[in-house]
């Protein structure tokens, strides 16, 4: 896997309105030695933000829906990560905690438990419109910050389960 938090200097090339030149995008990509259905893997977003409910929330992509039927904010096989979050607020801050996970439980059985296999975070400080912005991450998360989620996930994603700690192999126990 590799993440970098960088600079949007080219908001149109990234689908974004001008207003976000400057604000961070994040992007993350997976090249698994697996193959076949073990490659299938989504991406769990928690942020943490000034702009809503105190705490970390399930990253709210608005272009698929603000209540998802999952907890992913992208999966597939070997999905990539992208958010390049930006707004017109005077000041913003925003963390993310980035988990890649996969699907536990037998291959043809309906899967809904969650396994993470790594995690990052990263986000932005920005104080004040036209101020610069402090970037930080990709840091290493550790599967307690995983499990620290589990209340709200297992609250908010009440049909699904969430194993506790890392995994190795997404279709091992």
């Amino acid at each position: 896997m590799r993440a970098e938090v960088r600079e949007n200097d080219d908001p149109a090339a990234l689908g974004c309105p001008e207003f976000a030149r400057g604000y961070p995008y994040c992007r993350a990509t997976v090249e698994p030695l697996m193959m076949g259905y073990d490659r299938i893997l989504g991406w769990v977003q928690l942020v943490n933000s000034d702009r809503h409910e105190p705490g970390f929330v399930i990253d709210p992509f608005a272009p698929i829906s603000s209540e998802a039927p999952n907890p992913f904010a992208f999966y597939g096989w070997s999905p990539p990560l992208f958010d390049a979050p930006h707004s017109d607020f005077e000041s913003w801050d925003f963390r993310a905690h980035s988990f890649l996970c996969a699907l536990g439980g037998e291959l043809h059985d309906f899967r809904q438990e969650v396994r993470a296999i790594l995690g990052f975070s990263w986000g932005f400080s920005q104080r004040g419109r036209g101020s610069e912005f402090e970037f930080f991450g990709p840091d290493v998360l550790s599967a307690a910050d995983w499990d620290g989620h589990h209340d709200y996930l297992e609250e908010t994603f009440d049909e699904w389960k969430f194993a506790s700690a890392f995994h190795q192999h997404p279709l091992r126990p």
